[in-house]
């Protein structure tokens, strides 16, 4: 059995992109007409079967798919407590195209197979790859039937194994399959395996480049002693030849320099400037047998010891957040426009960093971030667990070396992460002691350096190894897990002065989107709460905001509002990671809000931006927008004399207008806490009330506006008397059901926040549920009084039934789908 190759790239990968889209490219003088690289994804059967030998074709209960798939697409949300731990099989038939030149070799890349995959061609096993969220390439070759169908066929298994990480308590699900594209190469018999890039001297005036390539060969290729012949060309931004040179290399592997670069455009998030290497294998005649292409940057970082975060030499404010690589009813099985969505939307919030947690993501997402001007953060996935044995630091030391050379060239990546929280709750006997993590932390960081010495190395709240790696985050929470947001300030103060190299990962809350109150906690926290910011281990022992208050969206806005008031103007400080953008799924949580959800997010599991994300836009985003908090608040209780409403803005000053009538205009004051100042008294009339802001620029031109309607009731909210449901029918063809509680005058009871569940009685259609989101639920926590869930009609009539722990049924009687 050969095992699978853990290669930087796809041999002969091609690929130009531009915007969402791209395009491949074609070796002009190998055979021409000849695809080198295409999809593999369609005309996939999937068997969910624990066998451990390749099933038959069209064996009972296999299904039609295609990739990316995960197998734990809906289950790790569901009802039920846990989700499928174990194995799947995937399986194809193809045929390889005729007339292809002599000597053509194929191969099988995989961007991920999460975590073990065991590869069969024609009922014989060909390669394997252990561990998930890394690429890895098979040889089809010399099994292949030239002129007859052939059979591939996937183990995937992702079934509990503590000698892989991450580890089982880490708070994050690990989506079992083939959860990302898989392409087929098709190949000359010596072709261009790899390209590795490096800068060691870049400046603003030249730049030097050194290159690392890696032939693939065939047998008699290697025996023939001849040395192979290498083009390679620079071209800049704009596609211009820069500079060619040419190179001979004896055996498999050699390096070559390019000559000086002057004045290179400098990679940046103001300015992404990619550079493309195009290395040609050439025989003695000049005739171009292989090309393969290689985009970079050219660009250097430092952390300037009690200084901050510098790119190119200048002072740069981490702006950040995090990512998971999942998504609402597909699980980590997106595809790659569902990817680059996710970095766009960050980008426009204005973000200039993600920190990938807690493992290596899609290529798409390093792509994206190349193009777009995002810094990376890529992080092993040693996630909690501790140390292991020796078969589990042979593998964790495997992926670390194959995740540099997969994702080195790109020049969004300013840090390779050894880990997070890596000595927590400890997999094996002693597995968390100093003694054992201590050196093998240190022997990581000392291959990282070896093979990419360009690079800071950091890690995440491991504080003895604040002095291994270059660049160290600790657990800071001020006003979740522990202490108060007031505290956030005094906090980075003391990590500064801990830490020369100190940057902050992982800040925030959970909200519970629609969830609202006039009187949030304040900047100093709850009595009796733990006092220090970092987060314990055991949250049952302590008291703090996270477990003891209800996640509305006010104190949400309130905290991140108070903390990036302090960040932006921290005099040295590196900048900060908010936790998390995207809500994301997790086996630790069963019993918040939203079940098996960590709604820490800005945006829902769906990509539906909370109301934290309009305060992180207001600090950071370019295009002009205003926006009222909230468009969810829309039923509000309360004096004659009104309530406060906060306007966040990204625009010079801002106008609020109730039912057509100004309230006056306010200038924008950056930083000031809350809403930049941008507060307003509103004297909100009894009934239906609008309002409407405008923002203008500092000429007074209107470039932005918000508004919605709201409900004020004058006093205060009373008990529920009821909850009644309503359904309206969606563009497709669906309704969505609102479920709210009222009182005995018929007003909504926003004070109701009981747990509700619906169910479909009849069997005549059924929930759009285990979604993971706030009306893809079937379980959810109410907020201000309402619950909503999407309902999918039938070929009959159909009743839903609502019920909570103290409503004992609430009914609607919904039709059967249309005909067509």
């Amino acid at each position: 059995m050969q095992r699978a190759e853990e290669l930087s790239s796809p041999s002969g990968t091609a690929l130009f992109f531009c915007g969402a889209f791209f395009y491949l490219l074609f070796s002009t003088a190998w055979a021409s007409a000849l695809q080198e690289k295409q999809l593999f994804n369609s005309d996939w059967e999937y068997l969910q079967d624990e066998r451990l030998s390749p099933p038959s074709l069209d064996a009972a209960g296999a299904t039609d798919v295609t990739l990316p798939h995960t197998w734990n697409a809906t289950d790790t949300v569901d009802a039920q407590p846990g989700y499928r731990r174990g194995a799947g099989w995937y399986s194809k038939r193809f045929r390889i195209a005729e007339n292809l030149p002599t000597g053509t070799r194929h191969k099988l890349y995989f961007e991920g197979a999460n975590q073990k995959a065991q590869v069969y061609l024609n009922g014989r096993e060909i390669g394997e790859h252990i561990g998930g969220y890394l690429g890895f390439t098979v040889e089809l070759t010399e099994h292949l039937q030239p002129d007859a169908d052939n059979l591939v066929q996937v183990r995937v298994s992702n079934e509990y194994d503590r000698n892989l990480i991450p580890s089982q308590k880490a708070d994050f699900f690990i989506h079992g399959g083939l959860t990302r594209d898989v392409w087929l190469q098709q190949l000359p018999a010596e072709h261009i395996q790899s390209v590795t890039i490096t800068t060691p001297n870049v400046s603003r005036e030249s730049a030097q480049t050194k290159v690392q390539i890696t032939l693939d060969k065939s047998s008699a290729a290697r025996t023939s002693g001849k040395a192979a012949r290498l083009q390679l060309t620079l071209l800049d931004p704009a596609g211009k030849t820069v500079s060619s040179s040419e190179t001979e290399i004896d055996g498999e592997q050699g390096e070559a320099e390019l000559p000086p670069l002057q004045q290179p455009q400098l990679w940046s998030p103001d300015s992404p400037a990619l550079y493309t290497l195009v290395t040609e294998l050439q025989d003695t005649d000049g005739k171009t047998l292989h090309q393969h292409r290689e985009r970079f940057g050219y660009r250097w970082f430092e952390m300037r010891p009690n200084q901050g975060f510098f790119v190119n030499g200048k002072r740069v404010l981490i702006r950040g957040t995090h990512r998971h690589e999942e998504h609402a009813g597909i699980g980590a099985a997106m595809s790659n426009d569902q990817h680059r969505a996710d970095m766009l939307q960050m980008k426009r919030m204005g973000a200039n960093f993600v920190r990938l947690a807690h493992y290596p993501q899609d290529p798409e997402i390093y792509r994206a971030a190349d193009e777009l001007g995002l810094i990376l953060w890529d992080e092993l996935p040693w996630c909690r667990g501790g140390m292991g044995g020796e078969e589990w630091k042979e593998n964790t030391e495997r992926l670390l070396r194959q995740q540099i050379a997969q994702n080195f060239n790109h020049p969004s990546i300013a840090f390779w992460s050894l880990g997070n929280e890596i000595y927590w709750e400890e997999d094996f006997p002693g597995g968390g002691d100093d003694a054992v993590v201590l050196p093998y932390l240190k022997h990581l960081n000392k291959v990282a350096k070896e093979l990419d010495p360009q690079r800071m190395t950091t890690i995440r709240k491991y504080y003895p190894g604040a002095e291994v790696v270059d660049a160290f985050s600790p657990s800071v929470w001020a006003g979740w897990y522990g202490g108060a947001y007031g505290q956030y300030e005094a906090a980075l103060e003391d990590a500064m002065g801990k830490y020369p190299a100190f940057l902050h990962m992982e800040y925030g809350g959970s909200s519970h989107r629609g969830r609202h109150t006039e009187t949030p906690i304040d900047k100093n926290g709850i009595p009796d709460a733990q006092v220090s910011v970092t987060e314990a281990m055991n949250q049952a022992v302590v008291k703090s905001v996270a477990k003891d208050s209800d996640w509305n969206e006010n104190y949400m806005v309130n905290l991140f509002d108070w903390h990036l008031s302090v960040s932006e103007g921290t005099e040295h400080f590196a900048g900060n990671a908010q936790w998390a953008f995207k809500d994301f799924g997790t086996p630790l949580r069963p019993e918040n809000p939203v079940p098996y959800i960590n709604q820490k997010g800005l945006v829902d599991r769906a990509g539906n931006p909370k109301d934290a994300y309009y305060v992180f836009a207001s600090y950071w985003a370019d295009t002009p927008f205003c926006w009222i908090e909230s468009h969810t608040w829309t039923v509000r209780f309360g004096p004659e004399s009104g309530r406060p409403v906060k306007v966040y803005c990204n625009t010079d000053s801002a106008e609020l207008f109730l039912n057509g009538k100004s309230l006056g205009k306010k200038k924008r004051k950056p930083g000031q806490f809350p809403a930049h100042g941008l507060v307003w008294q509103v004297p909100f009339k009894e009934g239906e009330n609008q309002l409407r802001a405008v923002g203008r620029n500092a000429a007074g031109k209107q470039i932005a506006e918000d508004g919605y309607d709201l409900t004020y009731h004058l006093g205060e909210p009373d008990k529920t008397e009821k909850v009644v449901l309503n359904a309206i029918r969606t563009a497709s063809g669906d309704y969505l059901i609102t479920a709210e509680a009222r009182d005995k005058q018929g007003r909504r009871a926003i004070n109701f926040s009981e747990r509700a569940y619906f169910s479909v009685l009849n069997g005549g259609g059924e929930l759009v549920e285990n979604q993971g989101t706030y009306s893809g639920s079937s379980s959810i926590e109410m907020a201000n009084g309402l619950a909503t869930i999407q309902f999918k009609p039938g070929n009959r009539p159909a009743v839903v039934e609502f019920r909570t722990q103290n409503i004992k049924g609430a009914y609607i009687e919904l039709p059967a789908a249309r005909s067509h």
